[in-house]
């Protein structure tokens, strides 16, 4: 049972990296590569401030604000550079390797001893593992909340708008290039957020640990819509989260199965190509069934 809930709460902090991505790689229309720079990026500023004694509040929202600027300076590559948006992600998420190696002091640094969100008094009181479950279904409630109404505005409107027909949009006088740049800051900024809340339910941050992290966030994504078929947009917001859970207990059950922990990677990989497969595959079979009905009635 502690394994079970200990993955649900798993998936509630990982949660956050779907939905960041989510904003480029459904709505905007390309997978943004500096979400696995910045997610480390959020977890070095947040431990490294905590290490020197920062409030987890403060400390997790700084780590907040240097994961959106590193989707403004890849926002800026892309629309005033003219870099190509995968070749702009690249280019942020190899200097932010540099930055968070600076900002750290090393390859990694411990929270042992160290206040977190995750140790204050409330959480400490809770059963074991239910810490990260409650933190983590309130910090997504509390995002989700802001996506949904920010995508519900007019801004937001134009921001949809700018992902589904960039020249409809600018004959309609938005700034495309401005909600790019607006879409990459809000991505990775919660992208970054995710990484602090790791880092802190992990009790430390690691110059690597943002290996694969583009992976994870798209396995979240595409379980939650190939679980729950067709929905609206607020609602794939929740099914994101969800997906990121399930991700989460089909990680366990692979564990549970004698796998090892070092073939995590693999394991993501085969289950989002799986899952990206899948309706490929229910295509297949129902155009199979029509086609051995006919020849049936023919003989």
């Amino acid at each position: 049972m502690n394994l079970i809930v200990s993955a649900i709460g798993q998936g509630l902090l990982w949660a956050l990296l779907g939905l960041g991505l989510y904003l480029t790689f459904r709505i905007l229309n390309f997978a943004d590569m500096t979400v696995e720079g910045t997610f480390p990026l959020g977890a070095a500023v947040a431990v490294a401030n905590l290490a020197h004694g920062m409030s987890p509040y403060l400390a997790t929202f700084l780590a907040l604000l240097a994961g959106m600027f590193a989707g403004l300076v890849t926002g800026l590559l892309y629309t005033k550079g003219k870099i190509p948006i995968l070749l702009a992600g690249i280019l942020t998420m190899t200097a932010i390797y540099s930055i968070n190696l600076r900002i750290m002091g090393g390859s990694n640094i411990s929270l042992i001893g160290k206040k977190t969100l995750l140790n204050n008094e409330f959480l400490k009181s809770l059963p074991q593992y239910f810490n990260s479950v409650v933190l983590g279904i309130i910090v997504v409630v509390i995002i989700t909340g802001i996506l949904v109404f920010f995508l519900n505005t007019d801004f937001g409107q134009a921001f949809i708008a700018t992902g589904d027909n960039p020249k409809m949009a600018k004959s309609l006088g938005i700034y495309t290039d401005s909600m790019i740049i607006i879409g990459l800051m809000l991505s990775n900024g919660i992208v970054a957020l995710c990484g602090a809340l790791i880092a802190q339910n992990n009790g430390y941050a690691d110059i690597n640990m943002g290996i694969g992290t583009i992976v994870i966030a798209l396995a979240s994504i595409i379980i939650g819509e190939v679980a729950f078929g067709e929905l609206t947009l607020n609602q794939r917001l929740v099914a994101v989260t969800l997906g990121s859970i399930i991700y989460r207990l089909i990680l366990l059950a692979v564990l549970q199965l004698g796998f090892s922990a070092n073939d995590l990677n693999l394991i993501s990989s085969i289950v989002l190509a799986l899952c990206m497969m899948l309706p490929q595959l229910e295509k297949i079979v129902h155009l199979k069934k029509p086609i051995e009905k006919g020849v049936k009635k023919h003989d």
